[in-house]
């Protein structure tokens, strides 16, 4: 498929945080995971930066742990507010893809 980087900009957040609730992950993995679902335009660099907001926001728990290279990894999950964020973004996506699907199927 074409590039998908803009329509992706809004909604990348919401998969980083999807990913993150299903387990206690870190940067690197979340990108190979996207990566696997098909969403080869996602690199690492997008992914850090959505992390960092993420963590800026009180969203994510972050836990430093050893790595078998290099420096310490940051793992992240999510804590109450990331919950409840995740939460408001699949309602949000919700309303917009049933929105969509209506006008593609010519409904009102």
């Amino acid at each position: 498929m074409d590039d998908l980087t803009e329509m992706l900009k809004g909604t990348l957040e919401g998969c980083v945080l999807e990913i993150i609730g299903s387990e206690e992950t870190y940067g690197y993995a979340i990108t190979r995971r996207l990566n696997d679902l098909g969403f080869a335009d996602v690199i690492e660099g997008t992914v850090y930066t959505i992390l960092l907001r993420l963590e800026r926001n009180g969203l994510v728990q972050v836990t430093k742990r050893p790595s078998e290279v290099g420096p310490p990894r940051k793992f992240y999950a999510l804590n109450e507010a990331g919950r409840d964020e995740l939460a408001k973004f699949w309602a949000k996506w919700q309303y917009v893809s049933t929105r969509i699907d209506r006008l593609k199927e010519g409904r009102r």
